[in-house]
């Protein structure tokens, strides 16, 4: 019998060897840790609301994000993967894999539960805790003050980011957290997908708060698509920039950290070989990516979204263009997919943040990844975006915040078409530092499976499978942790170069219609 099993682990062992040399070992370039910067840091990432569980313990009361989950009908976050409880096996795992750094968010509503006031002693002393155990297994916290999780007491109280009174309550918030944990975390970013956060919550309404109005989002109970997606975003950019000085002013002297800001991004890509498309490429930078860049680098909005926004968009006084303008130490960047651009025509208004943009957005699932994955492999796309941020933005310090694979949750621990993700983003990374771009690190998206805003527990993105139908909610490595770990600690890794070309997409319209079914809408 024992032979028997050990003739079968053997053929086991053989099986993947073999299938990890057809996929992942023959290629053209190899590359190890060692080619990139003593000081690049690599880690990976969950979020408070999506890892921690407990909603309602030790004195946590809701966010917007707990509520947008209950509205929606299907599953939530009361549980996710019980990080709160379990938070010192995590990091021994962070530590086993070989982790530089964990970025995590704080919950602003299990800190401070009405969002303005006393300080929740539970709260205080469970982001101690893990802070404490990240640092003495030498890895850095990289913290995240918003990630979708506004106490719902402010969105109540006066709507949150479409009133100027977040601005003081959330520079309130974040001179708590830099005063508690600034001796230990050097590393802040201010809100996360700060562009999809009032994209998505103010316009489609796919996302907390999920305010929209008709015909524009999908169905909301209240909310003003044409308006409110330009009025949240500007108070996020004021608040953003009034935690950032009051760092520099009150905090950066003694805690010598960095404050940064981060967005989601995709890589536009004309869909067909005209000006126009080329046009609408350019529009679609400026309204996803200029919307945040050009204020926070040039102090006012591109005048592309001025032009076709017109009134509906606010306006920086000389005052407040003066402090959002710089008011950044590096930019986090959260990148997946490229997006393929149609141009199109600006109807007449009514119009929302979408129509403004006068563009149709497709996602091209050009590859074939072995558990049909939404995620192309397409390394490319991120090394044209860290060009664009180089040339547009002045080539500022930048952190590859979230990158990851998304797959079944039922996959288990067995996901191939993850580790041939993971393989060819880092290495794609290699050109752009070679060629000049100011990145300083890449975090995995997600340390963990996670609560999934849009996928609940169906689909996952973590290293770690972890076991939602066990109270005990256990953690197991999967392929891809193995592989991120083998290379974390010095293994070579090869990649096949083919995967890192860009498409050529002028042939595109003349597709079969098999083919052209890839083809579809973006719905974000």
């Amino acid at each position: 019998m024992r032979e028997n099993l050990n003739t079968h682990f053997l053929l086991r062992l053989c099986m993947i060897w073999l299938y990890l040399a057809r996929n992942f070992v023959v290629g053209d370039k190899i590359y190890n840790r060692i080619d990139f910067p003593k000081d690049f840091i690599f880690g990976a990432g969950t979020s408070s609301y999506q890892v921690e569980g407990a909603t309602y313990e030790d004195g946590r009361k809701s966010s917007i994000f707990d509520t947008y989950a209950y509205s929606a009908g299907v599953s939530n976050g009361d549980v996710a993967a019980g990080g709160y409880y379990k938070y010192k096996e995590d990091v021994q795992l962070m530590a086993e894999t070989g982790l530089d750094a964990y970025r995590f968010s704080i919950s602003w509503s299990r800190l401070i539960p009405d969002g303005r006031g006393p300080v929740n002693p539970k709260g205080l002393e469970y982001y101690n805790n893990l802070i404490n155990e990240l640092v003495k297994h030498g890895i850095q916290p990289h913290v995240t003050l918003l990630h979708l999780d506004l106490p719902v007491a402010l969105e109540t109280k006066y709507k949150g980011f479409l009133n100027q009174s977040i601005i003081e309550d959330f520079t309130a918030y974040a001179d708590v957290c830099f005063r508690e944990f600034g001796d230990r975390v050097k590393h802040w970013t201010t809100v996360n997908e700060a562009n999809i956060f009032t994209m998505g919550g103010y316009d489609a309404g796919n996302s907390p708060p999920g305010r929209c109005s008709y015909p524009f989002g999908a169905i909301c109970t209240e909310g003003d698509s044409t308006t409110e997606p330009y009025i949240a975003a500007h108070n996020v950019l004021l608040a953003h920039a009034s935690a950032f000085n009051l760092y520099k002013n009150k905090y950066k002297g003694k805690q010598h950290g960095f404050v940064g800001f981060n967005l989601y991004a995709f890589d536009f890509i004309p869909y067909r070989n005209t000006t126009e498309d080329e046009k609408a490429v350019q529009r679609s930078y400026d309204f996803f990516i200029g919307w945040y860049m050009h204020p926070l680098v040039y102090g006012d909005y591109p005048e592309t979204m001025k032009i076709n926004a017109g009134s509906r968009i606010p306006t920086f006084t000389k005052n407040q263009s003066g402090m959002v303008k710089g008011s950044f130490d590096f930019i986090g960047l959260n990148y997946y997919t490229i997006i393929l651009v149609v141009n199109s025509k600006l109807i007449d208004e009514p119009r929302n943040y979408y129509g403004d943009i006068a563009s149709i957005w497709i996602y091209y699932n050009h590859s074939s990844p072995l558990e049909g994955s939404p995620f192309p492999v397409q390394p490319w796309g991120l090394q044209q975006v860290m060009e664009y941020f180089k040339k547009v933005y002045n080539n500022p310090p930048l952190y590859i915040q979230e990158n990851g694979q998304v797959t079944s949750h039922a996959t288990n621990v067995n996901d191939p078409s993850r580790v041939e993700f993971l393989q060819a983003f880092i290495g794609a990374l290699l050109d752009p530092l070679k060629n000049g771009s100011n990145v300083k690190g890449y975090f995995v998206w997600s340390f963990m499976d996670l609560y999934e805003l849009t996928a609940g527990y169906e689909k996952s993105f973590g290293l770690y499978y972890v076991n939602f139908s066990d109270l005990n909610l256990g953690r197991y490595p999967k392929l891809s942790q193995k592989w991120y770990s083998g290379f974390l600690k010095g293994a070579d890794v090869s990649v096949n170069n083919e995967a890192n070309q860009v498409d050529d997409f002028s042939n595109v319209l003349r597709l079969s219609s098999a083919v052209e079914d890839d083809f579809r809408p973006l719905a974000l």
